[in-house]
């Protein structure tokens, strides 16, 4: 079936999906009010009948209660006639594809450059400007141990989260497995994809033939960030001007490994712990590195 035809589809299923959820939104303002009226009777019965209030010091409790209860209630129901009409998921989704749409562009226009411009001469990699810090940002057991079969060996929430807030704006430099084992390009960021394989085309992606291609690409970005995989590591170590290194305290079995920190041309300059807990299954360090 063509995509033309599958457009109507999906605005159906998103409309029908969309008529579900306010179904269910007014169906529980609906639950909420019938509850807040049972409420506010009885809290009237236990103050009016049964002398309840007799042991508040607070006169009137029982009206402050249902102006409160009521105050939550109004809460509700902006929610689900406001909020959530206007800036609910769909809105959401409508912000998102806008995202998406304008680093689609921006990837467009930074291909268009590639492609004009390249094959650049084959020299060394040049040292970053002195105005641009180029990071090097990755996860590595006890033993170094990156991932295995092209995945992580590990589930980091808190670390992903680091990841999002260090990368979010900025270009990101990988490899092509790495780039391949994200479901989807990451928002706000620039990707950049380095291969030796000339007709590597794919969506969300600026594709470079190497390093130095990379970090011509990223000059104009403050903090560029290498994310893997090993061999780009390797390659940019050289270069980098900090490490934003995720030290998992576990031995690992693996088949990628991050390059050797040399301590005398590297050194701690802040380190945060994170212990095990129920959604970490192991503990592990915050470390930044930048040159002696």
């Amino acid at each position: 079936m063509s995509k033309q035809n599958n457009n109507p589809q999906n605005e159906d299923r998103e409309q029908f999906l969309y008529a579900q959820d306010r179904i269910r939104q007014k169906k529980r303002l609906n639950q909420h009010f019938v509850v807040f009226l049972v409420g506010s009777a009885f809290i009237i019965v236990l103050d009016q009948v049964m002398g309840v209030g007799e042991n508040i010091p607070v006169q009137n409790w029982y009206i402050w209660a249902i102006l409160i209860w009521a105050f939550f209630f109004l809460i509700h129901a902006l929610n689900v006639f406001f909020t959530n009409r206007f800036m609910g998921k769909k809105w959401e989704n409508e912000q998102l594809d806008k995202l998406k749409a304008k680093q689609q562009k921006r990837i467009k226009e930074l291909q268009a450059k590639v492609d004009k411009d390249m094959p650049l001469p084959e020299i060394s990699v040049q040292k970053p400007q002195k105005n641009q810090t180029l990071t090097i940002i990755a996860a590595a057991a006890e033993n170094d141990a990156l991932g295995k079969d092209n995945d992580l060996v590990w589930h980091l929430p808190d670390d992903f989260k680091r990841f999002k807030k260090l990368t979010t704006g900025h270009h990101i430099i990988m490899g092509r497995k790495t780039f391949e084992t994200f479901p989807e390009p990451l928002p706000n960021r620039i990707h950049v994809v380095i291969t030796r394989d000339k007709t590597y085309k794919k969506f969300g992606a600026v594709v470079v033939h190497s390093l130095k291609e990379a970090l011509e690409l990223a000059k104009s970005d403050d903090q560029p960030f290498i994310i893997g995989g090993g061999e780009i590591y390797k390659q940019s170590l050289e270069y980098a001007d900090k490490i934003e290194l995720t030290r998992v305290h576990a031995e690992v079995a693996a088949d990628t490994f991050f390059p050797h920190i040399d301590e005398h041309k590297w050194k701690v300059v802040n380190e945060e712990h994170h212990p095990k807990d129920e959604k970490h299954e192991y503990a592990f360090s915050y470390l930044t590195y930048v040159r002696k």
